[in-house]
């Protein structure tokens, strides 16, 4: 690129979803927009190696799941059902590649000019880039979305054989007789139903007393209750420390309960899924004076601005959850306050999801939120055995819970443990963006038969007017 094209309104360091959706944005309102992205292919972590390549395996491992030991009771008989491993993995790398495809051919459609290599600060005006389009480019303003990368855990370093993060797990070459996870959040809870449906014997290892720490203690306490019937089995309150690798090639991992002693789990493979952490290394933000906290993370005000004028950061690298849509938001607010405009996001509408199954969605507060702030509420839940397309689908598993002010009635937070759950959750979402009442919420006609009727259903308990329960 000659040096009279490296001139920009905005530069944008990572093209994850936080990144290459600023960078469209930002070229929609005008601005002249390059993208630095050091991967072979755009979509960061999610598209590439997370969100995208971990689906297509819930997916397909749920088919198999279904065709070996669930669709006789709708009256479909199957013969020898066989898995074919490598076909499910080469069509999840085809769903990856037609979506990171797909962002290139949006960098086209809007102008967004793409530059290959990795992103180092040079200035509050200059990144310099390393790779094939090496030199520096320069603009009026920075967007730092680097994203984050798998957290290590202190005596299990990542091996990338025995002891994998979540990478390795989305692409080994064979099912696994035993594999232990260590960490029961969402990522080590969806890799571990992937591979207990295709065979393995799963094992996961908590350090607190309960899985998804971060969501209602109720709800996950219903989903861990699920897991087990599936298969999983789980240490709470333990810890996995040292382990070796036997003469047979399995890798024996000793695990510390917290009352005190310990055991040794033989394994083929350990996934440690502890979390992430901000991957703002060699970005060069102490050489121009970015503030990092304490856990590394870039320190931004209400706009996204860093201590350094000019440059702004979104995404994993900054506090908050560490969600694809989270970044995606905090990307366009940013770039929309940088053209004049009022870009804003509302952190109480930010769903998540664990995509096991069923499915766990939330958004808002939980219960022990509302406790800990002394919110007074008042509670609505439903089972999804009372509801009628649940029945059908032979989908009795879960419940919704909404939490609403008890003063107010303005819904605080709405839980979903059941089929289909990441998609019900958009509901409650938007009802919290509105700021509606449970009221609201229970008074919205709902299709029959359908299973948002039971948020409808929920609703109504809140006000103490449950019909199907």
């Amino acid at each position: 690129m000659p040096e009279a094209e490296r001139q920009f309104d905005l530069v944008v360091i990572g093209a994850g979803p936080g990144g290459y959706v600023a960078a469209i944005r930002a070229a929609q309102l005008g601005m002249r927009v390059a993208c630095v992205e050091k991967a072979s292919a755009l979509g960061g972590t999610c598209l590439r190696i997370g969100c995208i390549p971990s689906k297509a395996l819930l997916d397909s491992s749920e088919l198999y799941a279904q065709a070996r030991g669930h669709l006789g009771i709708h009256g479909v008989k199957v013969g020898s059902v066989e898995l074919d491993l490598g076909a499910m993995l080469r069509r999840k790398d085809k769903v990856v590649k037609g979506l990171t495809g797909g962002v290139a051919a949006l960098f086209k459609k809007h102008g967004v000019t793409h530059v290959a290599g990795e992103g180092r600060l040079a200035a509050p005006s200059a990144v310099r880039i390393a790779g094939a389009d090496a030199g520096t480019v320069r603009a009026t303003h920075i967007l730092i979305a680097t994203g984050s990368e798998p957290a290590p855990l202190r005596g299990l370093p990542f091996d990338g054989t025995h002891v994998v993060s979540s990478t390795e797990a989305l692409a080994f070459d064979r099912v696994p007789q035993r594999l232990v996870v260590v960490g029961a959040g969402a990522v080590g809870l969806e890799l571990g139903s992937v591979w207990a449906r295709l065979g393995a014997e799963v094992e996961v290892v908590e350090f607190l007393d309960r899985i998804v720490p971060m969501m209602d203690a109720e709800m996950g306490r219903a989903l861990q209750k699920t897991l087990e019937r599936q298969g999983l089995k789980f240490h709470l309150r333990s810890k996995a420390g040292a382990a070796r690798v036997d003469a047979s090639g399995r890798i024996e991992v000793t695990v510390a309960a917290e009352g005190g002693g310990t055991s040794a789990i033989t394994a083929d493979k350990v996934l440690v899924a502890i979390g992430r952490r901000p991957h703002t290394e060699n970005l060069g933000l102490g050489d121009v004076g970015v503030t990092v906290d304490e856990q590394g993370r870039v320190v931004v005000d209400e706009a996204f601005k860093t201590s350094v004028d000019g440059i702004y950061a979104i995404g994993d690298v900054i506090r908050g959850p560490m969600l694809a849509h989270k970044a995606e938001e905090e990307g366009i607010a940013c770039v929309e306050r940088l053209a004049g405009q009022a870009g804003h996001v509302n952190y109480d509408a930010i769903p998540s999801v664990v995509y096991t199954w069923p499915e766990l969605a939330v958004v808002g507060k939980s219960e022990e939120d509302c406790r800990a702030a002394g919110i007074e509420t008042r509670i609505g839940t439903f089972p999804f055995m009372a509801n009628g397309r649940a029945r059908c689908m032979e989908e009795r598993d879960g419940l919704v819970k909404i939490l609403a002010d008890a003063h107010s009635d303005r819904i605080l937070g709405v839980h979903i443990l059941g089929p289909r759950a990441s998609d019900m959750i958009a509901e409650a979402a938007l009802a919290i963006e509105f700021g509606a009442s449970a009221e609201d919420l229970a008074r919205t006609s709902h299709a029959h038969p359908t299973l948002p009727e039971a948020v409808r259903e929920a609703a109504l308990d809140v006000g103490g007017r449950v019909i199907h329960r």
